[in-house]
């Protein structure tokens, strides 16, 4: 059904025909992850002319996450509800056998009215269709109740001690199982069936070989135990599945060739899979050099701090080549011998192509939108996703080579949200965290994504997932709880670290640890922090010194607004320009008192899907500076290009106010910029931040506003211009103290502890 599991290589000498027909709470759920890889190595390619039908008392809602989950062999076929529901793998009805099945059923409705005189009943909470089950004990199971489910023309089935379900006449497991084999034509004789309950045992009645798994139920046990053709083996779930296997005449290698290549485990103790390496890919008179990158967040040489000692790693990442196959490719090149001695940067060869459609044009087209809650500007294109898939898969491949047995594998944003699925069946061994650097939508704006389903899959095979803050961290399990039934373990108490009633973000309680089938994810909030030494060596350079007196000098008294933003729709750069009209227009005596220094840096080259704003941004500057300008004083100081980080910086310590009003944003580091650069220079200044920018339910002290609301954005900004100073200086004074307690270092500490803790 889904495309994230590549096929083992062949393990069997000659081809079968087995039909595998198994249950699946207790049986090919159950047992150890290495059996479970196994098996699904064995149904994913390895026997050919292989069939694998689940044959499940679950409702079709609580199987369909199984299909998304790359630890499972995925089946041909699907009987569910005790035998009356029966689907193609594709969830396709395999009629005549589901219709006449439908036909024989008189409906939930009838069954319940006909069953509502008997107390000891209690309806199941779970999906289910053309059946009814429910909690009932042995005492309670009366001649007077066989007979009104007599009367529905209906089947009566109990089992495990407590569950009675209500089914179509002369339906079950074993019937349908039957029935699906002669539609479809398998020989009876290449038929197994698995399982564990009392549930099952109409399939054994059948006469078709069987297995019944470790820690099966007794009473299905002592039924089955004089039937020459079933097999009782000792190891639970997909152990006792593989030995009944071999029992019934199947030659399975001990250890399949798949596996034998990923047990020959790397040296990593730690493994970085983050989409681009530590360093900057230049070539200089056709020479490749490392340089160290631009990019001044502190978040790259915070995760090399992790090799600085003696520990092995690995950074997975990708170098853009010519072809996946290079002629004198060098896989893996050290990033600082001096620093970081035991650490190498494994390259995976991505072509110019790879990197346009699985970066530029995949993720930017119909990921971001989505994260950023702007579903109406999404693309969908499927074979897009089938070559993002493609890169994840190498991705996940190049970490299993690279890491040590139980290693940990740090995994950077969705760009790799797929690794995860790849990663957990090639090295069930690993401890996966993963973190998203960007926001996490609510979940109905999230289940837009055609792959929603294989996205959360994937999470759901990592130990830890962080992100920023506990609001995106409620989208996540929201997400997930609409995708498969779920028990929260434990949460935690927002407050005092983050606001909680006060802002769109907030919330008061935050998940950390969930169960699903067995599974136990841990998650966390961690908001990523910034160099706040930099930025201190920064304001203390003479040159810098410099640049601010200019600025000053350029403002003559006038006070600055500063506004830094990248050139994208979430951002809310327009509706930024049209306060800032509004506030002249609502306020005169400002005018000439005041000045926006609009700094915006380009997308990155290629990115046509901005062009449009960009033209939208220039007009809306010319018409505002064309109506207010005077030949002394220009309302709008606009500048469309990248400044350096100390010219940034030199903005920063120049102005009163910092104007950061995102329509939506992941956290906002600019934000925590402007806070350590006031911090450092001695001088207050505002903070206006939009609720919707993850960083507004962290940093306590900033102005927050609506950036939906015109209103609000005017209003907001009024009053950050004529703050007093001891209110100004207060403020200032808060945000500093949680940006230094909470920088880039302390981020990395804390998840790599909340990680290794899992």
């Amino acid at each position: 059904m889904n495309a994230i599991v590549s096929p083992a290589e062949l393990i069997i000498d000659t081809p079968t025909n087995v039909v595998l027909a198994t249950d699946l709470d207790g049986t090919l759920l159950a047992g150890t992850q290495d059996m479970r890889r196994r098996l699904r190595d064995l149904f994913s390619g390895a026997l050919a002319g292989a069939r694998l039908i689940y044959v499940t008392g679950r409702g079709l809602e609580s199987i369909i996450p199984l299909l998304s989950d790359s630890t499972l062999p995925q089946p041909d076929y699907i009987i569910a509800d005790v035998g009356a529901t029966v689907l193609h793998g594709d969830l396709r009805p395999v009629d005549p056998l589901h219709h006449n099945i439908a036909a024989r059923w008189p409906g939930a409705q009838a069954v319940l009215q006909q069953l509502a005189r008997f107390p000891a009943l209690q309806r199941q909470t779970v999906p289910q269709e053309r059946r009814c089950s429910f909690f009932i004990s042995e005492g309670g199971i009366s001649a007077e109740l066989r007979a009104a489910v007599e009367a529905l023309d209906c089947d009566l089935l109990w089992s495990a001690g407590r569950y009675l379900d209500v089914l179509p006449r002369g339906v079950n497991k074993g019937s349908s199982l039957r029935e699906l084999a002669a539609t479809q034509g398998f020989d009876p004789e290449t038929i197994v069936v698995a399982g564990d309950t009392l549930n099952d045992l109409s399939m054994y009645a059948t006469g078709f070989k069987g297995i019944v798994v470790g820690g099966a139920e007794p009473a299905l046990i002592e039924r089955v135990r004089k039937m020459p053709r079933v097999f009782i083996a000792k190891d639970e779930g997909c152990g006792g599945i593989l030995k009944g296997l071999a029992h019934h005449g199947m030659e399975i290698e001990s250890t399949p060739r798949a596996q034998r290549r990923m047990d020959e485990r790397g040296e990593a103790e730690l493994v970085m899979a983050y989409h681009r390496p530590p360093f900057d890919e230049v070539f200089e008179d056709g020479v490749l050099k490392h340089k160290r990158p631009k990019s001044p967040n502190g978040i790259i040489p915070t995760l090399l701090g992790f090799f600085a000692g003696a520990r092995k790693g690995s950074w997975v990442a990708w170098s853009l080549q010519d072809s996946r196959s290079p002629e004198g490719f060098v896989r893996h090149v050290s990033v600082d011998k001096k620093h970081y001695p035991k650490l190498k940067v494994a390259r995976i060869a991505l072509t110019a192509e790879d990197v346009d459609i699985f970066y530029k044009k995949f993720s930017k087209e119909a990921f971001w939108p989505i994260i950023f809650s702007f579903p109406d500007k999404a693309e969908f294109n499927q074979a897009h996703w089938e070559r993002f898939l493609e890169v994840n898969r190498i991705f996940a491949e190049q970490t299993a080579h690279e890491a040590a047995e139980g290693a940990v594998v740090w995994i950077h944003d969705y760009n790799l949200w797929m690794v995860p699925a790849f990663l957990r069946p090639l090295r069930p061994d690993l401890r996966i965290a993963f973190f998203h650097h960007t926001a996490f939508p609510s979940s109905d704006i999230f289940n837009i994504l055609p792959w929603y389903r294989e996205i959360i899959g994937s999470l759901l095979q990592c130990d830890y997932v962080g992100f920023h803050i506990p609001r995106y961290v409620e989208n996540f399990v929201d997400a997930v709880r609409s995708y498969t039934p779920l028990e929260v373990l434990e949460s935690v108490p927002c407050a005092p670290r983050f606001i909680t009633y006060g802002c769109a973000l907030g919330v008061d309680t935050m998940t950390s640890a969930i169960e699903i089938g067995g599974r136990r994810v841990r998650l966390g909030a961690h908001p990523v922090g910034i160099d706040v030494g930099l930025i201190e060596d920064i304001v203390t350079k003479p040159a810098v010194q410099k640049k601010i007196d200019r600025i000053n000098t350029l403002l003559d008294g006038v006070k600055g607004i500063v506004s830094i933003e990248r050139l994208d729709y979430v951002k809310g750069s327009l509706e930024k320009l049209q306060a800032f009209e509004r506030l002249l227009e609502q306020h005169p005596e400002l005018i000439g008192g005041v000045t926006l220094l609009n700094i915006i840096t380009p997308a990155a080259p290629g990115m046509e899907i901005y062009e449009t704003l960009r033209t939208e941004v220039d007009r809306i500057v010319g018409r505002i500076n064309g109506r207010f300008s005077t030949l002394e004083w220009t309302p709008v100081r606009y500048f469309y290009r990248s400044l350096p980080f100390e010219d940034v910086v030199a903005h920063y310590a120049a102005c009163d106010v910092a104007w950061i009003t995102p329509l939506r944003d992941g956290l906002n580091l600019v934000a925590k910029e402007f806070v350590a650069t006031k911090k450092a220079t001695g001088t207050p200044g505002v903070l206006i931040l939009s609720e919707f920018a993850g960083a507004a339910v962290e940093l306590h002290g900033a102005l927050l506003t609506n950036p939906y609301d015109a209103n609000s954005m005017s209003k907001v900004l009024h009053q950050a211009l004529t703050m007093g100073t001891d209110e100004r200086a207060y403020r200032c004074q808060r945000m500093a103290a949680i940006v230094a307690d909470n920088d880039v270092a302390h981020w990395g500490d804390e998840f790599m502890r909340a990680a290794q803790a899992a």
